[in-house]
């Protein structure tokens, strides 16, 4: 009770005013000897884009020329400094597609299924394959294709800086007619818009796969390559629904190094992904995947009937504030002590539906006042997080402690087979002021970044 009750006094300090900072940035101050006015917020980092000339080819009942053009494209993963034998998680926005509609025919929303390619460099080659949901604004006709992202995984084999660029990628509409425009990295690879940095670690499965496609029609075959599985080991290929396995498998047998190419037929019109092990039965320490992976449906409607669909449509990873400055209160010259105050309260949510956790991150800046500064190491916190009833994730507070300049975890949620849900994040925040600090207002910025 006196935790809640110290909580509720602090909150009463807290000034609040109409939200105006940029999201994700939070002022914070403290008065030594006086009030204070608190600076505005700063904004969140933001991934970098990257152009590339892109030779797009529509399709031939358009009666149009192929269109070269240029592609801004942006890479973001899920973890950025992960170890030899984990799975990250690849995500390739396609920010402004080269090519755009090729008909004057207006086409509706939802009918678009885009595929690709992520290549990667440095300690580790290779190319990952990427798929996105069947979701897309309405398109006029001639129009510029919208922004779209595709996600993907790939396995961590080397240590060391992976480099990762945007690859081909094709945009399949499924309206009137089922139709792909294919679009090719003109001089690959493409400049490179993420880096991951692997380390060493204890995990031993290294076994990847990529597939020959990302997507197929119903009864298609994809082919499946595979690397460092048991040489010799017969390996199981067997297609995934979300965490589910469907019942499309097939077999193939490793060769003396590990590596293998076989084929599996997908039926299974629900199919997310791809996976291949060792086994019985799929197990973390014995397989690799999933791949994304999706069917398109162009099975013809039989006369005298109706084809009925309904679509859960992914949504974003976002995060709101309840407000943009913290007052923490005085302390007064030549006692030193501690200012304390709460966070404003941080709503977290992840309505993408995928196998990506989230984290949210914050580092402060050194507090500045009348010709002196309080380090940034002087503020620490106590994170807490309450996941919302029903949420498939569970989020975790960080570690209490210093946040200073280099920042430290606020909250986050792993990756799993099925991620999501709403979060509310909030802190207590205790900044220690020295005795010898000269009166006056001190303010820092504490920004927040969501990934």
């Amino acid at each position: 009770m006196g935790s809640t009750t110290r909580r509720a006094d602090r909150r009463a300090v807290v000034r609040r005013r109409p939200w105006a900072a940029l999201l994700g940035a939070t002022a914070l101050a403290v008065a030594a000897g006086g009030a204070l006015a608190a600076p505005a917020g700063a904004a969140t980092a933001q991934a970098a884009d990257v152009d590339f000339a892109t030779h797009c080819v529509p399709p031939p009942v358009a009666g149009i020329p192929p269109i070269d053009g240029t592609t801004t494209a942006r890479i973001t993963v899920d973890n950025a400094t992960p170890e030899v034998g984990d799975t990250v998680t690849v995500t390739y926005t396609v920010v402004k597609p080269a090519a755009s509609n090729p008909t004057q025919l207006p086409l509706p929303a939802d009918i678009m299924t885009p595929t690709g390619k992520v290549t990667l460099g440095g300690a580790q080659t290779g190319d990952v394959t990427v798929a996105g949901p069947q979701k897309n604004d309405p398109v006029p006709g001639g129009g510029a294709f919208p922004s779209f992202s595709m996600s993907g995984t790939f396995t961590v084999t080397s240590p060391g800086a992976i480099t990762l660029s945007p690859g081909d990628y094709n945009i399949h509409t499924s309206y009137i007619l089922e139709l792909d425009t294919p679009c090719t990295v003109t001089n690959p690879p493409a400049p490179v818009s993420e880096t991951v940095t692997a380390t060493d670690g204890s995990q031993t499965n290294l076994r990847a796969i990529t597939l020959g496609s990302a997507s197929g029609s119903p009864g298609a075959g994809v082919t499946v390559t595979g690397s460092n599985f048991t040489p010799g080991a017969t390996v199981t290929l067997a297609g995934r629904s979300g965490a589910s396995q469907t019942g499309d498998t097939a077999s193939v047998t490793a060769d003396g190094q590990g590596a293998f190419s076989g084929s599996l037929t997908v039926n299974d019109k629900t199919t997310t992904g791809v996976v291949a092990y060792e086994g019985d039965s799929w197990s973390d320490s014995k397989g690799a995947g999933p791949a994304a992976y999706v069917v398109v449906d162009d099975t013809p409607v039989p006369e005298n009937s109706q084809k009925i669909k309904a679509k859960v449509t992914a949504g974003t990873l976002s995060m709101t504030q309840a407000g943009d400055t913290v007052d923490l209160g005085s302390v007064e010259f030549g006692s030193g002590g501690t200012a304390d105050g709460d966070l404003q309260t941080v709503t977290v949510k992840d309505h993408r539906g995928g196998t990506a956790g989230w984290s949210l991150t914050g580092k402060v800046t050194d507090f500045t006042g009348p010709g002196a500064s309080i380090p940034a190491s002087k503020l620490s916190w106590t994170p807490e997080c309450v996941t919302k009833a029903g949420s498939p994730s569970t989020c975790k507070a960080g570690s209490a402690g210093p946040v200073g300049s280099a920042g430290a975890t606020l909250a986050s949620a792993s990756d799993g087979t099925l991620t999501g849900g709403e979060f509310t994040i909030d802190a207590g925040l205790s900044l220690a002021v020295p005795a010898d600090t000269p009166p006056g207002s001190y303010a820092g910025v504490l920004t927040l970044t969501l990934t």
